[in-house]
């Protein structure tokens, strides 16, 4: 299906791929994003390198993550393309300057997506100043583009699904100099942590409310089924793509076959994901609940069976 080079699997992989619970209304959330579109066309053939940290790790192991999504989406409306993972789990712009012409630049991709600034910030003491960010990051992008490497730019998503969180506050500085980077370099630009914002506060405004923080990640900060098919939707805008061919996608990945693992339990698609959901909102449970019942339910007919 989809073609990845070198993808590994991390130490985050387990953890993005338990499904948490997510209100089946997050999804019809992404009908709403808008990021910065521009004209850029990606040709069946060309290479896109993933240039990040542990978000885009695991957006490369998993078949429901980003990277995967975003050449599957591709895919479906007729364009072939090859992606490059090159995310590391903890890596900040620093490491990502050091390294790009191992992972990016001697790999010859016709493009690269660039998602870095979650690790900056939210490393605390052991993260990179505003002012050293900026050099780094102006850096990764005038040496791809020197390589004659179209760089499309992703803002940094939340730090906690909280707006108000200091962390998110502080990113918020880090993602405007990648905007403004953005249209001085006339790089595409997909504004992630907007669309996430957002999309946060639809959801959180329709029932049944959930437990805060996992709309869109699993712990906060690393991206689930929904919080991935949000990436991958803004990067497919920003790469070209309109309305149409982003609902084409999103019809595809719905029945990606296992591509999210429930609890340990079961590999189930995206679109059986969200019935899932579904069932059990009208429940007033979690997905994990759900699974968890019915599951004990089949042990006890399973067992019941065999002593008969």
């Amino acid at each position: 299906m989809n073609r990845i080079q070198n993808g590994k699997f991390s130490d985050w992989k387990r953890l993005a791929l338990v499904v948490p619970c997510v209100g089946a209304v997050a999804l019809g959330c992404l009908a709403g994003f808008v990021c910065q579109a521009q004209d850029l066309t990606v040709k069946s053939g060309e290479k896109i390198a993933f240039l990040g940290d542990s978000i885009t790790q695991l957006g490369a192991s998993s078949p429901s993550g980003y990277v995967h999504l975003v050449i599957s989406g591709l895919e479906a409306n007729g364009i072939k393309s090859e992606a490059i993972p090159a995310g590391i789990s903890g890596h900040k712009s620093d490491n990502m300057l050091e390294r790009l012409e191992r992972d990016v630049l001697n790999k010859k991709p016709n493009l690269m997506a660039l998602s870095c600034g979650v690790n900056d910030v939210w490393h605390g003491e052991r993260g990179i100043p505003l002012e050293k960010y900026k050099e780094n990051i102006r850096a990764i992008v005038e040496r791809a583009q020197a390589a004659n490497i179209k760089v499309v730019i992703l803002t940094s998503t939340m730090i906690t699904e909280n707006p108000d969180n200091p962390n998110n506050k502080k990113l918020g500085s880090y993602n405007e100099f990648l905007r403004e980077l953005a249209k001085e370099k006339k790089c595409p630009l997909a504004d992630l942590n907007a669309d996430m914002q957002a999309a946060l506060k639809k959801a959180e405004a329709n029932p049944p409310r959930l437990p805060v923080g996992q709309w869109f990640t699993c712990d906060g900060v690393h991206m689930n089924v929904i919080g991935n098919q949000m990436m991958a939707v803004g990067v497919l805008k920003a790469l070209g793509l309109n309305e149409a061919q982003i609902a084409k996608a999103k019809e595809h990945w719905l029945d990606i076959p296992q591509s999210c693992e429930m609890s340990g339990k079961a590999k189930v698609s995206i679109r059986q994901f969200n019935q899932l959901n579904e069932l059990a909102a009208k429940r007033n449970i979690t997905v994990n609940d759900l699974l968890n019942k019915e599951f004990v339910k089949a042990v006890e007919s399973l067992l019941n069976s065999g002593h008969k």
